[in-house]
């Protein structure tokens, strides 16, 4: 990996960190340590923390203990006279981003209930379905490990054009493959470009809008972690063959 790249996804994730603690405090000092926190409908937490760091997190408080190990895996801004292997230090900072990450989604989730839809199909002005809960999980992970869907794709961002997006979204179809789609691009949205083309989305689609943020990404990783656990027997906080487990089952 070159060291643009690394330092580059190393300053990101020290950027999110800083973001998610900054509002963190804030919903705790309203909230307080004890107030529940989560997706909707899972007995899987947190599922990315859950899976690699085995800790279910039930309460704002439990949030600091993943802060804590998160904080461990950050690595240090890679400097201008820094000559080492890069790909270790960027992969961790990958991880701690994703920790910090779902626990911003969790935020979201606790401070507006109603953002993100509960279910399959999306509705006239309201696109966004968020955490998959452990109904669909169930319904759709089988078809990962039965084979019928050979693996999802990941869109974050937008297309050029509508057009373009439509074309892919149908290539990717084509090869049963779902497509997960969060974040935007110059203020263009992936699955908003899909609707205007005309294109219906939603799980039944395999079109499946996550959310406008690129943090929303993390319901992607979630989905495919609990699959592991499911499906695969993998204990939580088994982060290494969970990883071997998507690796061989959930291809991306």
């Amino acid at each position: 990996m070159s060291k643009i790249i690394a330092s580059a996804a190393i300053r990101g994730a020290h950027k999110i960190a800083a973001r998610v603690e900054k509002k963190y405090a804030e919903v705790l000092k309203k909230y307080g340590v004890a107030h529940s926190i989560g997706f909707p409908n899972t007995a899987y937490y947190l599922p990315v923390i859950y899976a690699m760091l085995g800790i279910p997190v039930k309460t704002l408080g439990d949030c600091q203990l993943v802060f804590k190990k998160a904080r461990r895996l950050l690595p240090a801004p890679v400097t201008e006279q820094t000559h080492l292997p890069y790909l270790a230090p960027a992969l961790d900072a990958g991880m701690a981003a994703l920790f910090y990450q779902e626990i911003e989604e969790a935020i979201r989730y606790l401070e507006q209930p109603s953002y993100y839809l509960h279910g399959e199909e999306v509705r006239d002005g309201q696109i966004w379905l968020g955490a998959a809960d452990d109904v669909i999980m169930r319904k759709r992970g089988v078809e990962f490990v039965d084979g019928s869907a050979p693996g999802f794709a990941a869109v974050l961002g937008a297309a050029p054009d509508k057009e373009t997006a439509a074309q892919l979204a149908q290539d990717l179809q084509v090869k049963n493959l779902y497509v997960f789609m969060a974040g935007d691009y110059n203020g263009q949205r992936f699955a908003e470009q899909l609707q205007q083309a005309g294109v219906q989305i939603g799980w039944n689609t395999r079109l499946v809008p996550f959310g406008p943020d690129v943090s929303s990404a993390v319901f992607a990783f979630g989905f495919a972690v609990r699959a592991a656990m499911a499906f695969g027997s993998v204990q939580p906080g088994d982060f290494r063959k969970n990883l071997i487990y998507n690796k061989d089952r959930i291809f991306a």
